[in-house]
C-alpha cells in the first residue's frame, strides 16, 4: 500500500512538473478575451493594454532593479514607492499587477478575477506569507499605475462637443450599414509615452480629392474598384486575416448581428507573445517586450488618429457609391474614422520594425486570429507580415493605396524614434536579479 502511494506521489509530481508556468502571453489573452467581449475600440484597447502592461513593467523593475527601464521616462511617471520586496515571487507579481489593473481599468474587468483566482492557484507551493506578499506588491502597483491612467486625459474625453462630419465630397461621411459616428475624434488629446506631441510623427501629404476622372484621387479610387471587383481567394483570406475590425455588423432580416474581432493592437501583441514564446525569452524579457510593444501601439494610435481628424478624408466606399457603382459593398465593412492614413498601415509597421530592431528577421506563423475561426499564416519575417497587414487594406475595400502607403511611413519613423529612447535597445537583455 505505502508502495502503491509513493508511486502515485510520484506520478502526481511529475504531472506538475511537467505544466508550463503561467506566463506574460497567457496573461495578455486574458486581457484580449475581455476587450474582445466588451467590443472595445482599437485606440481605447490599445490604452487598456499599455497600463496594464505598465504594471507588470514596474513590477519586473522594482523586483529586478532594472534602473534603465525605458517607461521610467515617460512624462509625469514615477516609480512606486516600496518599503520591501524581499519576499516576493517575480512571476506572481508581474502577472498579477498586469490582471489586477485590466480590472481596475477594463469596462467588463471583473471577468479577470476568475484568471486571478486561478493564477493564484498555479502558485499553491509558495508559503501564504510570500504569495500574500506577492500580492499585495501587485495590488500596490496596479493602483499606482492606474493612478497615473487617470491623469493622461482619457476622462476629459466626454467633455468635447459631439462630432459633427465635415460638409463637402471630399471629407469623410458615416458609411453603411450602420451609419455609426466617428469613433474617437479627440483621441489625439491622449497623453504619449515616447513622442513629445501627437503631431510629431505625422504623414506626408496625400493624394488631394478631385473628382475628376483623369486625375489622381480618381485613379487611386478606380484602383480600389477594380481589386474588389478581381480578387483572388489568396487576396479574400487575407483581407478577413487582419480585418481587426470590432465593429463589423452583419444583417439578417430586419435584425442587426455584432460580429467581435480582435482589435489590431491585440493581433499585434498575440504576436508578440508567440515570438516571445518561440525565442524562449524569460519572464523578465518578456513582459518588457509586451509592454514596449503596448507602449509602441498606443503611441501609433494616438499619431494615427491625431492625421485621420485633422485631415479627414473621405472613404472609398462614399466616392465609390456615387461616382462609379451606387450598389458597390467593400470586402470588408468600412471602419467608422476618416481614411487617412490607414490605422493597420502605421501600428503593424511600427511593431514589425521595433521587432525587428531587438531579434532581427525570423520566420513564424500567426495564429492569433485562429480564435474567431481563420486559419493561421506564416510570415518569413516581421516586414513582410506588416507589409500584408497595408495591402489587406485595399483588398478589402477600404483604403486608398497612399493612405496605405503614408501609414507605413508614419509607423516607420515612429518605430525609429523609439528604439532611439534610452533603455529600448536593452529590453531583451538579462535582467540583474531574477527570481523566477
Amino acid at each position: 500500500m505505502k508502495k502503491g502511494f509513493l508511486l502515485l506521489l510520484l506520478v502526481y509530481t511529475n504531472a506538475r512538473a511537467q505544466q508550463p508556468l503561467p506566463d506574460v502571453p497567457q496573461t495578455v489573452w486574458a486581457l484580449t478575451e475581455v476587450l474582445f467581449h466588451d467590443v472595445i475600440n482599437p485606440p481605447a484597447a490599445a490604452r487598456f493594454y499599455s497600463y496594464a502592461l505598465l504594471a507588470g513593467l514596474e513590477a519586473d523593475a522594482q523586483l529586478n532593479h532594472n534602473k534603465k527601464s525605458f517607461h521610467y521616462q515617460f512624462r509625469d511617471f514615477t516609480p512606486v514607492l516600496l518599503h520591501s520586496v524581499k519576499e516576493a515571487n517575480d512571476r506572481l507579481t508581474i502577472l498579477y499587477a498586469i490582471l489586477e489593473t485590466g480590472k481596475l481599468m477594463i469596462p467588463s474587468g471583473y471577468l479577470l478575477e476568475e484568471k486571478q483566482e486561478a493564477l493564484k492557484k498555479s502558485f499553491s507551493d509558495l508559503s501564504d506569507s510570500i504569495r500574500n506578499s506577492s500580492i499585495s506588491l501587485a495590488e500596490e502597483i496596479a493602483r499606482h499605475i492606474v493612478a497615473y491612467a487617470k491623469t493622461d486625459g482619457y476622462f476629459s474625453l466626454s467633455r468635447f462637443p459631439r462630432y459633427q462630419p465635415l460638409k463637402g465630397l471630399a471629407y469623410w461621411q458615416p458609411t453603411p450599414p450602420e451609419y455609426m459616428p466617428a469613433v474617437e475624434p479627440n483621441w489625439k488629446t491622449i497623453r504619449t509615452f515616447f513622442m513629445d506631441s501627437s503631431q510629431q510623427c505625422r504623414p506626408s501629404a496625400m493624394v488631394s480629392f478631385n473628382e475628376d476622372t483623369t486625375s489622381s484621387f480618381y485613379r487611386l479610387t478606380e484602383e480600389v474598384y477594380e481589386t474588389s471587383i478581381h480578387l483572388t481567394p489568396e487576396q479574400v483570406q487575407i483581407a478577413n486575416f487582419w480585418d481587426c475590425n470590432p465593429f463589423a455588423v452583419q444583417f439578417s432580416g430586419h435584425m442587426s448581428i455584432g460580429l467581435k474581432k480582435i482589435s489590431p493592437g491585440g493581433h499585434w501583441l498575440g504576436i508578440t507573445g508567440i515570438i516571445s514564446r518561440q525565442q524562449g525569452l524569460d519572464l523578465s524579457q518578456s513582459i518588457r517586450l509586451h509592454a514596449l510593444v503596448a507602449c509602441t501601439l498606443h503611441d501609433a494610435f494616438i499619431s494615427c488618429w491625431e492625421a485621420k481628424y485633422q485631415i479627414n478624408r473621405v472613404r472609398p466606399e462614399t466616392i465609390i457609391r456615387k461616382y462609379i457603382d451606387e450598389k458597390w459593398q467593400p470586402l470588408l465593412q468600412t471602419p467608422p474614422f476618416p481614411e487617412f492614413p490607414s490605422g493597420h498601415s502605421v501600428i503593424s509597421t511600427a511593431v514589425a520594425d521595433i521587432l525587428t530592431g531587438l531579434i532581427g528577421n525570423i520566420s513564424f506563423t500567426d495564429s492569433v486570429e485562429t480564435y474567431i475561426g481563420l486559419p493561421a499564416r506564416t510570415f518569413n519575417s516581421f516586414q513582410e507580415a506588416a507589409a500584408e497587414a497595408r495591402v489587406s487594406r485595399l483588398y478589402g475595400g477600404i483604403h486608398f493605396r497612399d493612405a496605405i502607403e503614408e501609414g507605413g511611413r508614419e509607423g516607420a519613423v515612429l518605430a525609429r524614434l523609439i528604439l532611439e529612447k534610452d533603455g529600448v535597445r536593452d529590453v531583451l537583455q538579462k535582467g540583474i536579479k531574477n527570481k523566477d
